[in-house]
């Protein structure tokens, strides 16, 4: 058994940074996440699960979110927040089945007019402070557009670690999905914002949800029978730092910030949780 799970949702730029901070807030009061026996990213988690598993320090992991000069260049969205929510929530409405749901999420994406893959490979490649998979049990989730089933990459699947966190983080309607064999994956969200079900079989279970999840409530009372699970969400200050849009490049400093506080406020309580 997995003794640690350290799950990591999805939640656009905003969440990388979100994420970040919190995890470094933890770090600043001896509270070490990086420790755990699996850890699962999705979308933005990806992102943050692929960096902290480079080899960086916190230190340097934070500045690269918080410190303009450090950013890595992401592109923006060129779509307007309030439009892919609506065209979103409007699939929602129109299909309740959850896999044909998640075939019309990869129509979606397979149709929307997005930058090309090379591009937006490049901004994914910017973000990752190495390249190559880590010797820790990580596992990024993505969606295969043709059949709406997930698919989890880690080391063993002969996939690219750029191209895995790619695919989770391709957002259907903002950007292209990621051709990997001869599949195209789209964002592991459009199975679930955080997919903390795949930690299952660990002790203990710590998911940072930068985004709400509806399925998260029965996921956690699933995992309750044999798992010690604490769900960590952003408090108003970081709502507040993160703003309406998470896809928006300019809220990574405040986002970042506000997590750290926030982890660092949560530090007496994880030293019991997490040993």
């Amino acid at each position: 058994m997995t003794k640690r799970a350290l799950v990591l949702g999805g939640g656009g730029v905003a969440g990388i940074a979100w994420e970040t901070g919190v995890l470094a807030g933890l770090a600043d009061g001896g509270v070490d996440l990086r420790a755990a026996g699996r850890i699962i990213g999705t979308s933005a988690g990806a992102t943050v699960a692929a960096q902290i598993t480079s080899g960086l320090s916190w230190a340097e992991l934070y500045r690269r979110q918080a410190d303009p000069a450090l950013q890595n260049k992401e592109l923006p969205s060129g779509v307007p927040i309030e439009e892919l929510m609506a065209s979103l929530e409007g699939l929602f409405q129109r299909e309740q089945d959850l896999p044909r749901l998640r075939k019309e999420m990869g129509r979606l994406a397979l149709a929307a007019d997005t930058v090309a893959e090379p591009v937006r490979r490049e901004v994914i490649a910017g973000r990752l402070p190495r390249h190559e998979w880590p010797d820790a049990d990580l596992a990024v989730v993505a969606v295969d557009t043709a059949t709406g089933e997930h698919r989890v990459f880690d080391r063993d699947s002969g996939v690219d670690l750029v191209d895995a966190v790619a695919a989770s983080c391709a957002v259907p309607g903002v950007w292209p999905p990621v051709t990997i064999g001869a599949a195209r994956y789209t964002d592991g969200g459009v199975r679930s914002a955080t997919n903390a079900d795949l930690a299952a079989g660990a002790d203990r279970v710590l998911i940072l949800a930068p985004m709400e999840d509806p399925q998260l409530g029965g996921v956690v009372a699933s995992l309750g029978g044999e798992s010690r699970v604490t769900v960590v969400a952003p408090d108003e200050a970081s709502l507040a730092a993160m703003g309406p849009d998470p896809l928006d490049p300019a809220v990574r400093t405040p986002a970042a910030e506000a997590g750290r506080a926030q982890g660092r406020a949560l530090t007496e309580r994880f030293l019991a949780f997490w040993g």
